[in-house]
């Protein structure tokens, strides 16, 4: 167990020494966040038909934005896979002694921490809008936790699809094509009750949509998770447990 927790340390280690060197794109990312609140969330908090509950429309959709910065910072996480196997970095690990699962685990990781800072930034664009935010210990845990989980099951299913398709311009075409409907097909910006029934079935099937539920709990005062943090957290959990065995399985095939 020793030696797992060890190699997993060691990749998230070399992953963060990597995102050390070049922290443009984590800032560069701080755009895009930046743009749906101030301009998305302002415009939209002028409709009074979605129905938001007791909280802005703004407040509402604060949570839903700082999982789709997760959620587009780990989702593009698989093309650095794709350098390392064209450098022939993969094939280095592979030969080495360590845990498959361990070396997914450590990229998992590594992207989890790199999405917390996507939470700063989001904390912060929050605080600057004067949006109720909770800051009690608890609930600031729960919200990072969440974001170490949900980057850690994006990141893991970036690294699933990197394995299938192998190269870069494959990545980048199915990445853009899966990243808006993982979006739009959750309740990030709109609640569930306004879905068609088809819909609202594919968004309970969709880990954002669990993603998105837990931090408008813990994160925006008013706001309130409606299946419960627990459950949240459990089908978070199982979708990662699942996404490193299935990574595991593929990632040696990645250096062919």
């Amino acid at each position: 167990m020793k030696a797992y927790l060890r190699q997993t340390a060691a990749v998230a280690a070399a992953e963060l020494r990597k995102a050390a060197r070049d922290p443009t794109e984590l800032f560069s990312r701080a755009i895009q966040p930046v743009l749906w609140l101030v301009i998305f969330g302002q415009v939209f908090s002028k409709v009074r038909g979605i129905p938001t509950g007791d909280i802005s429309y703004l407040a509402f959709m604060t949570p839903g934005i700082l999982a789709q910065s997760v959620l587009f910072s780990a989702i593009f996480y698989g093309i650095a896979v794709i350098w390392e196997k064209d450098l022939g970095i993969v094939q280095k690990l592979l030969v080495s002694p360590a845990y498959r699962s361990a070396l997914v685990l450590g990229k998992a990781v590594s992207a989890g921490l790199r999405g917390l800072v996507q939470a700063v930034i989001v904390y912060l664009i929050a605080w600057l809008l004067r949006i109720g935010l909770r800051w009690e210990i608890l609930a600031i845990m729960q919200v990072v936790l969440a974001i170490l989980l949900g980057s850690c099951i994006f990141s893991t299913f970036s690294l699933i699809i990197a394995c299938i398709v192998k190269t870069r311009e494959r990545f980048m075409g199915v990445g853009q094509l899966l990243t808006m409907p993982l979006f739009f097909a959750s309740n990030a910006i709109y609640p569930l009750e306004l879905m068609p029934g088809w819909l609202r079935a594919i968004a309970v099937l969709n880990p954002l949509s669990y993603l998105v539920d837990v931090l408008r709990g813990g994160m925006v005062e008013g706001g309130h998770s409606l299946h419960g943090a627990a459950v949240d957290f459990a089908v978070m959990a199982i979708v990662f447990l699942v996404m490193v065995l299935v990574a595991a399985r593929l990632y040696p095939g990645l250096a062919r």
